[in-house]
């Protein structure tokens, strides 16, 4: 039996929420496991219109800038003071001082936030390697002007998908095209409506960046994602089809693709 991983757009807005679309956010979903990639502002709403927090196999997330990670926020409330059962806490593998980052803004007094009893946490770095039930992730530090990170998830009988996080086209893009060689489908941001002006530090993608990517990755399928606010999707998509031969999608918010073994 060949087993399917399924990625559902929870949100794809940057670097704020849209009405309708909430920031960066995904149900992955594989192996009999459910994973939150990514828990952008507003995306818990829309993972529980699929699975309960109570029913969540793990959280990953890819750095610590808001609109990936500030749900978290509301999740730690759901976890341990609302009508989830929670029986151990959620393994959470992310980047170098989540703990401290979530407990400093959810510490109102005297006493320390137990984020761990909501979160088992586990830092990130370059090569982490995890089981998660049914799935095997591979982070790869990419590059983003803060420690950030790329995943790879793979079920057991082979179906993959790499997801960049928030990385430029710079000097890690190696690692971020070596994560996503053989994967059907690759996750990318596309951020940029222009290049970043000359001198400056890069730290997204265009679309051209995105389809390039996906052609060294030799990726079976585009999905541009993270598309900042003078970028319309069907832009994005034309743009990044102009450097990438492969079929090229939008992560619309609330749409499904089935990841198959390649």
């Amino acid at each position: 039996m060949t087993d399917v991983l399924r990625l559902t757009v929870l949100g794809s807005a940057s670097p704020y929420p849209r009405a309708g679309n909430p920031c960066s956010g995904y149900l992955v979903e594989g192996g009999g496991t459910r994973l939150w990639m990514d828990a952008g502002s507003g995306t818990l709403g829309a993972l529980r219109e699929h699975v309960g927090l109570g029913r969540l196999d793990g959280i990953w997330i890819s750095h610590l800038h808001a609109d990936h990670c500030a749900d978290l926020l509301t999740a730690y409330y759901g976890l341990l003071y609302a009508d989830v059962e929670l029986a151990a806490p959620v393994p959470l593998p992310a980047p170098p001082g989540i703990a401290d980052r979530l407990a400093g803004f959810l510490t109102n007094g005297p006493r320390r936030s137990p984020v761990e009893d909501a979160f088992r946490i586990v830092e990130l770095h370059d090569h982490h390697r995890a089981h998660l039930g049914g799935l095997t992730l591979t982070s790869r530090a990419v590059s983003h002007g803060m420690p950030a990170f790329g995943l790879r998830v793979e079920t057991e009988d082979g179906a993959r998908l790499a997801y960049s996080g928030d990385s430029a086209p710079c000097d890690a893009l190696t690692a971020l095209a070596a994560l996503a060689d053989g994967c059907a489908t690759l996750l990318c941001e596309a951020d940029l409506a222009q290049p970043s002006p000359a001198g400056t530090e890069a730290v997204h993608h265009t679309p051209e960046d995105a389809g390039r990517t996906a052609a060294t990755a030799a990726a079976h399928r585009l999905v541009v994602t993270h598309l900042g606010p003078f970028l319309d999707p069907s832009e994005a998509v034309h743009r990044a089809a102009t450097h990438y031969t492969g079929p090229v999608k939008y992560a619309a918010p609330g749409r499904t693709f089935e990841v198959a073994r390649t």
